[in-house]
């Protein structure tokens, strides 16, 4: 098996099949590591699928990995969520090709949109850093109500509640498009992957929004 016979592409209608493994090694991933992860729900996911805001890797009919995006705040904000790799399949970087889809979606879709991030996988704070987002406090980031509520499925939500939501185990990252550091780091990493993502056409529109 190689990294280049691992499809990711756009999910939809006819990826809900993988819905429930999807979940289940999100799941298992959380426990392995000992944090906590907001639960999503298998409704939530298929809807992300039928929007076109999930991006799902496959190797042949097998499940490899996945992730989604969303809107908050009127479409100010954009999060990328949910990024997760099948244990069989890492090591191969097709947790940074769904990463960098994922990035390149939101920025097609959304262009004038600060997409964020809140992690506490040292991987996943790797991937963001490489794309040019900065470390932040949680009052930079959406006030969407519907946004803070999806963390009450984490084992960590107390701890969020305690300090008044301006912190908490997950770190907060942010890619913000008026900044021409983090949209040169953009185009220095997805450039890595112009060909095998087909991503070009979002190259050439990643540029500083003044």
């Amino acid at each position: 098996m190689e990294a280049k016979d691992i499809k990711i592409m756009t999910a939809d209608e006819s990826h809900i099949k993988y819905v429930d493994t999807i979940l289940k090694t999100i799941e298992d991933a959380a426990k392995v590591r000992g944090t906590g992860i907001a639960k999503r729900n298998p409704e939530y996911v298929k809807q992300k699928m039928l929007e076109g805001k999930a991006v799902i890797a496959l190797y042949g009919d097998e499940f490899a990995g996945f992730s989604y995006i969303e809107t908050w705040g009127n479409r100010q904000y954009v999060t990328t969520s949910g990024l997760i790799v099948s244990e069989k399949f890492r090591g191969l970087g097709i947790a940074r090709r769904i990463k960098h889809t994922t990035f390149s979606l939101a920025r097609k879709r959304w262009p004038d949109a600060k997409i964020f991030s809140l992690t506490s996988g040292a991987a996943v704070m790797k991937l963001n850093t490489a794309l040019g987002y900065l470390p932040v406090t949680f009052a930079d980031l959406t006030n969407d109500e519907d946004f803070w509520k999806g963390c009450q499925g984490c084992i960590n939500y107390d701890v969020l509640q305690r300090t008044g939501r301006k912190y908490c185990i997950c770190t907060g990252m942010l890619f913000d498009p008026k900044e021409k550091m983090c949209i040169e780091s953009a185009k220095r990493e997805l450039k890595k992957d112009e060909k095998s993502l087909g991503i070009a056409k979002i190259l050439s529109h990643l540029k500083h929004n003044k």
